[in-house]
């Protein structure tokens, strides 16, 4: 019982922390914090925290997608 636990914990977290991820990046791209920057920095500062959503997003792709292809190989 434990060890079926302990292995559906170990298969599902990268799909969480994946999704987790996703969600975190999106919710930055739609919160647009560079709206808040200096007027002097405006265009350096939201292409890096764009930039960084997006690597946010893409990470959190690739981890759920990665934890997704374990279950299916796992089983």
């Amino acid at each position: 019982m434990t060890r079926r636990i302990t292995a559906l914990m170990e298969s599902w977290l990268p799909v969480a922390v994946g999704a987790f991820l996703v969600l975190v990046g999106l919710g930055t791209l739609v919160g647009a914090p560079w709206r808040y920057a200096a007027a002097e920095s405006v265009v350096a500062v939201a292409a890096l925290q764009i930039l960084g959503s997006l690597s946010t997003v893409v990470i959190g792709a690739g981890v759920a997608w990665l934890g997704a292809s374990g279950v299916r190989e796992k089983r």
